[in-house]
């Protein structure tokens, strides 16, 4: 009797409500498949960084933004996931309490390392960003050694405009350091470029 009294004051559909946390959880174990694919991924979860892939030749005047189509990408993989676009900037599960934020283009001078400064962004939540964006996050808030390591890692999937990222370095000591290695980071992005599967990759538009 006590086992039906107890289960009786369970409201429908109990036994199948997960709360936010674990439904998060699970969200990111699929999102983390997104590696697979060519031109999507988390690029780090520690900083909620998502990256979509852009070009794979760069010219130091290219706007470095979001793009439609690149939007587009992003939206239908993520849609089957429950993300729903609430506004042009964000995409929300509400179930796991998640965002995904698209920061907003400024200006066509802005710097890359700006992008993500003035975007609400709470622990759990992600911003999606260009290859470029994402690099000049790593320089900001990692050591040398892990920056560098946490580069080569993108540019062998997702190339970076490495004209515009010198362009906007500036002389606190982690952008002088990262200065240093720009030709070590330019030879393995050429070289990654220039070899399979990479070099046969098309920009999303």
């Amino acid at each position: 009797m006590r086992l039906f009294t107890a289960s009786a004051d369970q409201p429908a559909g109990a036994d199948f409500v997960s709360d936010p946390e674990t439904v998060r959880a699970q969200l990111l174990e699929q999102m983390r498949a997104f590696s697979a694919e060519p031109y999507f991924q988390i690029a780090d979860e520690k900083l909620g960084l998502l990256s979509v892939f852009d070009d794979l030749k760069y010219d130091r005047a290219d706007v470095d933004m979001i793009s439609p189509a690149m939007r587009r990408h992003v939206v239908g993989k993520l849609g089957p996931l429950g993300f729903r676009q609430t506004s042009g900037t964000v995409l929300e599960h509400a179930e796991a309490d998640m965002r995904v934020r698209i920061p907003k283009f400024h200006a066509l001078g802005a710097s890359p390392f700006d992008i993500a400064r003035y975007t609400e962004k709470r622990p759990q939540d992600y911003c999606l960003l260009t290859p470029t964006q994402v690099a000049c996050q790593y320089v900001d808030h990692y050591e040398l050694d892990d920056a560098l390591q946490q580069i080569e890692a993108l540019i062998a999937k997702h190339p970076i405009n490495l004209l515009k990222l010198a362009d906007f370095l500036e002389s606190k000591p982690k952008h002088r350091a990262f200065r240093e290695v720009l030709g070590h980071i330019k030879l393995k992005q050429r070289l990654a470029v220039e070899s399979e599967p990479l070099c046969r990759r098309r920009s999303l538009g």
